[in-house]
């Protein structure tokens, strides 16, 4: 990772590097862990993209939220201790930064790859309007 950076900067190129994966749980597993309330869905869309359709399970902390510096204090105050929070946006690369972003607490950030998109077609509820 370090070489590729060391290459990116010497060639000029703006890149993302993030030291996070996508979580490996199956989709029947993350369904399973909201369900039973083991986990909650955070959405780090913006806001016009939450306001244009939205997972039922899911709460809003946009990215550009998540930049400007999240404290520890607010964090908890949006996600139960010891909760699994898997973090999803529209193509699955907001997460991965929103989850290097983020507080290091109790919670555990599981990423997922599949985006907005691809969840309500494996099944998971579009919020009413």
């Amino acid at each position: 990772m370090r070489s590729l950076a060391v290459i990116a900067l010497v060639l000029g190129f703006n890149v993302i590097l993030s030291a996070a994966e996508h979580t490996k749980d199956s989709l029947e597993t993350v369904k399973t862990n909201l369900d039973g309330k083991k986990a909650v869905l955070i959405d780090v869309r913006e806001k016009e993209e939450w306001d244009s359709g939205h997972l039922a399970q899911a709460t809003n902390v946009p990215l550009s939220r998540i930049q400007k510096g999240l404290t520890a204090e607010e964090w908890d105050k949006l996600v139960p201790k010891d909760a699994i929070v898997y973090l999803h946006c529209a193509a699955g690369a907001r997460c991965l930064k929103a989850s290097d972003l983020l507080p290091k607490t109790a919670s555990e950030l599981r990423p997922l790859k599949p985006g907005y998109r691809e969840l309500l077609s494996a099944g998971f509820a579009k919020a009413e309007k």
